[in-house]
């Protein structure tokens, strides 16, 4: 993960792994909630405090399972209390290959597809 003073990079392929597994960690190593919960997660909270945005490079691994994407990204919204307008302010998406594209625009429809949890007062 790098961080400037204008954003912090999460290049999946160098943070993580560059072979992204299923949806669950009981699925197998490198899931999308084990990514979520260990780097994306800490690193959006950072953004709330400080406003820099997190952005997160697809490119550079062989590929996304829709169910690491969803979990990666669908549950900022549905398990972590994110909002979606929050999310479209703190967090980019980044596919520089045109390979990555499709995964973008799947990990964007994620978050914006997201139930968000009602909290019971």
């Amino acid at each position: 993960m790098e961080q400037d003073n204008m954003s912090t990079t999460i290049d999946i392929a160098r943070d993580f792994t560059r072979t992204p597994g299923g949806r669950y960690i009981s699925d197998g190593p490198f899931s999308g909630e084990l990514f979520r919960d260990r780097l994306l997660v800490p690193a959006l909270r950072k953004a709330r405090q400080n406003g820099q945005p997190v952005v997160v490079i697809l490119d550079g691994t062989r590929g996304y399972l829709s169910s690491f994407l969803e979990e990666a990204f669908g549950g900022l919204v549905r398990e972590c209390g994110f909002t979606r307008q929050e999310l479209n302010r703190l967090l980019e998406v980044k596919a520089i290959d045109e390979f990555y594209a499709p995964y973008k625009l799947l990990a964007k429809r994620y978050i914006s597809d997201a139930r968000e949890r009602a909290i019971a007062i």
